[in-house]
């Protein structure tokens, strides 16, 4: 036995509706399903007696999505609450999510207008490695969580489906 896939990512967030502003928003993801999760199944599967939560599940318009329908999910714990954790990048357990851009000049200049937090003063050139030629830069969203544009160097595959390469129309 063995995994074939991947489902999705998820992001525990603090405030549900500040997050799919952010998301959506600003970054341009659509909201696939939402929804409230307040049952025995739900507790059961957190591990939180009447555990309550807020679920979103987004996804990037246009690109490959897998049999989820989604990409990335977002979680508020209504019940039980938790404290923030400190979620910077070199601390174990950290979570780190890129996206794809074609033009990350454009967008790093539209986010910061918007004031998104960036890790570098601009794109950061990569001048070695598989990704030698693209630009790439961390940046946060509202609880701190890393996010990533990375614009690949041109000619680069998008990535492979049954061990073919794809490249972006």
């Amino acid at each position: 036995m063995g995994f074939n896939g991947v489902w999705h990512a998820s992001f525990t967030v603090k405030n549900l509706e500040a997050s799919l502003e952010f998301y959506c928003g600003l970054l341009g993801l659509e909201l696939y399903h939402q929804q409230v999760q307040h049952n025995e199944y739900t507790a059961k599967l957190v591990g939180y007696p009447d555990a309550h939560l807020k679920v979103a599940m987004l996804r990037i318009p246009n690109a490959f999505v897998g049999p989820s329908g989604h990409h990335l999910e977002l979680v508020e714990y209504v019940h039980p609450a938790g404290e923030p954790t400190d979620v910077s990048t070199n601390r174990p357990g950290a979570p780190h999510l890129a996206f794809i851009t074609d033009d990350i000049h454009a967008d790093y200049a539209r986010l910061a207008a918007a004031g998104v937090r960036f890790k570098a003063p601009a794109p950061v050139a990569i001048e070695q490695g598989v990704n030698q030629g693209g630009f790439t830069v961390y940046f946060l969203d509202p609880d701190d969580i890393t996010l990533e544009m990375l614009q690949p160097p041109a000619g680069r595959p998008w990535g492979s489906l049954n061990g073919v390469e794809v490249h972006r129309p």
